[in-house]
């Protein structure tokens, strides 16, 4: 691939990209930034950050098209209805666009398909027609029949994305994951979209999994509406590789977390 190849698939990345900031030590002024850097060169097309900070990010993100997305139920995949409902109203009511949702998986592995459903549910009804993202978990799942199932499960549910992890399991994302997920989202008889996060923080790993999304959906179908990459040092790499051909790009993405 040529370098201006490069820079525009770069570019083309960088507005897929949910830009992530989820270590357990966080703050208000971290989120702020992350925010700002949001906006730094090519925009991001979410930042995604814990329910607390959706206000402040709200806030620094005003005026801009950049979305903000928050987790629910993460990192653990717990089974409580209550807790999810009450946990996104709060979120939404502060301003939340999208739901990032970790599924029940320990529930699926056991066959509680109800349980599943319920939370899943539930997240949909509460999320009040915001873009509502499933997290399968797909490194704790294992086999790649069962990512698909639980996939289409999540589809099935009313989810607008299936998501392939929260980035502290073991596993995170992975190409054959992805592919999986990719066919089901193309197959489930709706628009729907995917969504790639954990452990992706090169150029090259990240075009891997759009070129995955492409050949599946079709490259015409590949949007911020179909297709996100969840990450935080990946920022950086891209508008590194920008810099070397566009003057005055900022370079600076914040703390990775």
């Amino acid at each position: 691939m040529s370098c201006d190849a490069e820079r525009d698939r770069a570019r083309r990345l960088l507005g897929l990209l949910d830009l992530t900031r989820l270590d357990d030590r966080c703050t208000e002024a971290d989120i702020a930034s992350l925010c700002r850097a949001a906006t730094a060169g090519p925009a991001v097309a979410a930042v995604c950050v814990w329910p607390q900070f959706v206000g402040v990010a709200r806030r620094t993100l005003a005026g801009s098209e950049v979305r903000v997305a928050a987790v629910i139920n993460f990192p653990s995949g717990g089974e409580d209805v209550e807790r999810v409902a009450d946990d996104i109203s709060e979120t939404v009511g502060d301003g939340a666009d999208e739901i990032d949702l970790v599924m029940p998986w320990r529930a699926f592995l056991r066959g509680d398909v109800d349980a599943v459903e319920a939370v899943i549910g539930t997240a949909r009804e509460s999320a009040s027609g915001k873009i509502l993202k499933v997290i399968v978990e797909s490194g704790e799942l294992g086999r790649p029949e069962t990512i698909r199932e639980a996939s289409r499960l999540a589809l099935a549910c009313g989810a607008d994305f299936v998501k392939t992890s929260t980035g502290k399991s073991a596993v995170s994302a992975t190409p054959d994951a992805a592919r999986v997920m990719l066919e089901a989202v193309r197959d489930c008889g709706r628009p729907a979209g995917f969504k790639a996060s954990g452990g992706i923080r090169t150029f090259a790993e990240a075009d891997l999994y759009l070129a995955l999304a492409e050949s599946i959906l079709g490259r015409e179908n590949v949007s911020p509406a179909t297709f996100r990459i969840g990450a935080s040092a990946l920022h950086g790499a891209l508008l590194d590789l920008l810099a070397g051909g566009d003057e005055g790009v900022e370079t600076t993405s914040g703390p990775h977390a």
